[in-house]
Order: C-alpha cells, then sequence, then structure tokens
C-alpha cells in the first residue's frame, strides 16, 4: 500500500504526517476503551451473576469466535480495502460494547446478551487485527515504518499503564456500565477518523477463500525466519497464561498480598512502556534475533517465582521482562512490513495473531491442573524452559541471522 497523498519524506516523524496522524488518534482511543473493559466485565459479570463460571462462559465467548476466524479476517483485509474493514469492525464493536454498557445501566443485565455482544466484538476482532500491519505500511513512507510502529507501541503500552486506573475511577464513583459507554464512544471515534483516511491498496487476484489461506501458509512457510519466530512468540504466549493464572495466588500467598500484585503488574506496564519508547531509537543490526532474545527474559520472572524469590526481584524482573516485550513489537513489526509482500500482508499477520491467542487458552487450562498435581513451582519451570529454550533457539535458524 502506498498513501494516497503520496509518501512522506522520510526526514518528517510519521505523526506529522496527515493520514499516519489519523490512523494513530483512532488506535489511541480505541486502545484506551478496551484498556478499560476488562477489569470492568470482570466485575460487572460478578456483581450480576456471583459466579466465576458465568465470566468464564463470556470470556469463551469473545475468545472462540476470535481464533476461529482470524485468518478469514487475514483473507478479506488482503482481499478488499483493510480501511474499509477496520471501521466496519469499529462499528461494530461499538454496537456490542453500547448494549452491553445500557444492559449494565439498565440494572438487570441478561447473561446471554452480555455473551452475545462478547462473542459479536470477538468476530468483529478477529477481522480488524489484521487490518493493523497494512494500515500502518500504507500511510508512511518504508523508511518512516520503524518510527510508525514505535510510535504504535507506546500508545498501545501507555494505555496499559493507565487503562487500569481509569477503570477502577470509573467502577467506583458511576459503575462498569460506564466504562462500556465509553469503550463504544472511543470505537465510534475511531471510525469517523478512518472515514476521513485514504489509503490505496494492492490489488489481490478473486480466488477461492481456501486458495487465499494456503497462498498466506506458504508464504509464512517459506521464510523460515517468520515461522520459528512464530513457535517463540505462541511459548512466549502460552507462559504469560501460566503466570497470569498462578501468579495472583502466589503473590497473595508469599510476597505480600494482592497489593504485591497490582505493584507488579503496574510494573511490567511501565516496563511495557519503556521498552517501546526505547525501540523508537534502537537499530539493531539484526532485528528479529535482538527482538527474540528480548523475548526469553520472560523466562525470569517465572523462574524466580518458582524459587520463591524475594517479590522486590520478582517484580523487578517482570518489569524488566515486559520491556523486552516493548522492544519487540515495533521492531517485529516493522521487518514483517518490509519483508512480506503487501498483497498478502494480512493474511501472514493473521496466523500470527492465530497462534497467540491459541496459545494463551491451552496455558490457563494447563497451569492449574499441573500446579494441583505437582505444586505450581512445576508449571512455572516448564513454562520459563519453553519460552526461554524456544526465543534462545531462533538463533540457530539461518534466516533469523542473516536478517538484517
Amino acid at each position: 500500500m502506498i498513501p494516497a497523498t503520496g509518501a512522506p519524506p522520510a526526514a518528517l516523524h510519521p505523526l506529522r504526517t496527515r493520514p499516519f496522524r489519523l490512523l494513530f488518534a483512532g488506535r489511541v482511543l480505541s486502545l484506551t476503551g478496551d484498556a478499560v473493559v476488562p477489569a470492568a466485565l470482570a466485575l460487572a459479570v460478578l456483581e450480576a451473576t456471583g459466579s466465576t463460571g458465568a465470566l468464564a462462559l463470556v470470556l469463551a465467548c469473545a475468545m472462540v469466535p476470535k481464533l476461529l476466524l482470524l485468518p478469514v479476517g487475514g483473507v478479506l483485509a488482503d482481499r478488499f480495502d483493510a480501511r474499509t474493514i477496520a471501521l466496519a469492525m469499529d462499528l461494530v464493536r461499538c454496537a456490542a460494547q453500547l448494549l452491553v454498557g445500557l444492559q449494565l445501566l439498565g440494572g438487570s443485565p441478561t447473561l446471554w446478551l452480555i455473551a452475545a455482544a462478547s462473542a459479536a466484538g470477538g468476530a468483529a476482532g478477529a477481522f480488524a487485527a489484521p487490518t493493523g500491519s497494512p494500515l500502518v505500511r500504507g500511510t508512511v513512507a518504508e523508511e518512516s515504518l520503524h518510527r510508525a510502529n514505535a510510535a504504535m507501541g507506546i500508545a498501545y503500552s501507555a494505555t496499559r499503564v493507565g487503562g487500569p486506573a481509569l477503570a477502577g475511577a470509573l467502577v467506583l464513583t458511576v459503575g462498569p456500565g460506564w466504562a462500556f459507554v465509553l469503550d463504544a464512544v472511543s470505537f465510534a471515534v475511531s471510525a469517523a477518523l478512518l472515514s476521513v483516511l485514504r489509503v490505496e491498496r494492492v490489488p489481490v487476484p478473486r480466488r477461492s477463500v481456501v486458495a487465499d489461506l494456503r497462498e498466506g501458509w506458504r508464504e509464512v512457510r517459506s521464510r523460515d525466519w517468520y515461522w520459528t519466530s512464530l513457535v517463540a512468540h505462541s511459548a512466549w504466549n502460552g507462559a504469560a497464561a501460566v503466570l497470569m493464572t498462578l501468579g495472583p495466588a502466589i503473590a497473595v500467598d508469599r510476597l505480600g498480598g494482592a497489593g504485591a500484585w497490582v505493584l507488579m503488574l503496574q510494573v511490567g506496564a511501565v516496563g511495557l512502556l519503556a521498552g517501546s519508547i526505547a525501540a523508537d531509537r534502537l537499530k539493531p543490526s539484526r532485528p528479529v534475533l535482538t527482538a527474540n532474545l528480548a523475548l526469553a527474559s520472560y523466562a525470569l520472572p517465572l523462574l524466580l517465582l518458582a524459587a520463591q524469590a524475594p517479590g522486590w526481584l520478582v517484580i523487578g524482573a517482570y518489569g524488566l521482562a515486559q520491556a523486552g516485550l516493548g522492544v519487540l513489537t515495533p521492531v517485529w513489526d516493522t521487518v514483517v512490513q518490509r519483508a512480506v509482500p503487501e498483497q498478502v500482508l494480512a493474511r501472514v499477520v493473521s496466523y500470527d495473531w492465530l497462534l497467540s491467542f491459541a496459545a494463551m487458552p491451552l496455558g490457563y487450562a494447563l497451569a492449574p491442573l499441573a500446579a494441583e498435581a505437582w505444586g505450581p513451582g512445576v508449571p512455572l519451570v516448564v513454562a520459563a524452559v519453553l519460552v526461554g529454550g524456544c526465543c534462545l533457539a531462533t538463533a540457530l535458524v539461518p534466516g533469523v541471522r542473516r536478517l538484517r
């Protein structure tokens, strides 16, 4: 893709160009709303039903459609205008979040309606996620891709820092329903900004969906640096799910209470932001290798938790690990956008999202079972070995070492 107004000068920061500025503003708004919703959703469902099973049902309704539809979302984003698809999915998610918000504000929320809205939002997310890279690729010059991705990473990280605080303020003052209304408004404004954004697209031959999926998978398999890195990224997401499942109980029992877990998450959010800021200036000669090595640092907090290390050490290690993630994301996105042909970019990216999302439910399901059978130390160590081993092993892949 190329911007309809022509490529901006390489010397300009992408935020000084109108197309990327519109895209960035919409992304910041929707990210802010999304950062508020998880805490509000959990409190709302538990308050309405008193059942953790009901919460699990709602979360599953959002996750399952996203997993099933991600590859199809990649096909559509390549075949049609990514901007139009992103705009339409913003409107769908606006309607879904508004429905939940009105249900909660009405005082008598219906579980099946909330579950249905979550399913609609998850499906819309599956179609929207693969449009991100094509839209960034289509609004900035190639020389500015890294700084554009770093800006997106900083925005994501900043909302992770401020989102929970905003969610807490909304829930405690006006109730969780307004958190969903805020998210709906953010998607509406994002759609309005996308409506005035013009991005040209590379024509893609019309074939069957199955043929398009196969072509996308061939592009993934043809790059050893890509598919091996996806294995490492999948291991990271699975390990993160293990930590998120077992970490709260360990923090309460050994690290000083619930406050220690909240502090750990906040330090992690700050580390993520710091890593994203550093990535704006970082220009590694071997970008994929550097990014994967940074990602391997997630093994450290897992091992320290398993070893019953002091709380300050675990919290610091988690902040460092999240900084590694902050470095990886912009570097990885830039490499992929430059290396993958534009006409298959969304399909290739959709497989990345698919593997990342698929590994997390596995971690959520297996971690408590393993902890009950052998104690929490075993799944934590296994997760650390997997994420550290998979990330470090990519250094043995010729394509990872050669890609500059």
